[in-house]
């Protein structure tokens, strides 16, 4: 984290914003938590922010093994110990999305922040998803641009502008 924010500071880009899961992933959530706000980051809810955020023992997380069930308890149960109270506050302040419009001349384009999709925090959208569900997803939401990190995987697409 120390190197990340060492190079946003280096690269000053115009914009950051935290797409979630500011928690359950490492061994350090308040700190993780007191830093996106102290630099003002805007920040959606992921999945296991808006479960530690109620204190839910279930991060709406999709294990396909025992083991992986077994370890994401584990995770869960620390994650609920270790977060204070006042983390836990602001973590129930995330919204579900943000969103951005640019105006160019006469052409708007709306950017939407999610976090899994504008339906669901929990549902995965991998770079293989068929692009009309793609697509029917961007329109239902209103996105020209939608950006996402519930995969944790880095990729982008580029769609046409129309289902056919």
């Amino acid at each position: 984290m120390e190197a990340f924010f060492a190079d946003i500071e280096k690269t000053k880009p115009d914009a950051v914003y935290c797409l979630g899961n500011l928690v359950g992933y490492n061994i350090w959530p308040n700190e993780v938590i007191d830093e996106i706000r102290k630099r003002g980051i805007p920040t959606i809810a992921g999945n296991y922010d808006f479960g530690i955020g109620r204190h839910n023992d279930d991060c709406g997380c999709a294990y396909k093994t025992d083991e992986e069930k077994a370890l994401g308890k584990v995770s869960i149960a620390y994650t609920n110990e270790a977060v204070k109270d006042e983390q836990r506050a602001y973590l129930r302040t995330l919204p579900a999305h943000i969103r951005l419009e640019f105006q160019l001349n006469n052409d708007k384009l709306n950017v939407l922040f999610v976090h899994g999709n504008p339906r669901k925090v929990n549902e995965y959208l991998f770079e293989d998803r068929d692009e009309k569900s793609m697509l029917r997803i961007m329109e239902q939401a209103d996105a020209d641009v939608m950006c996402f990190g519930h995969t944790h995987q880095p990729y982008h697409r580029i769609l046409p502008t129309q289902i056919t």
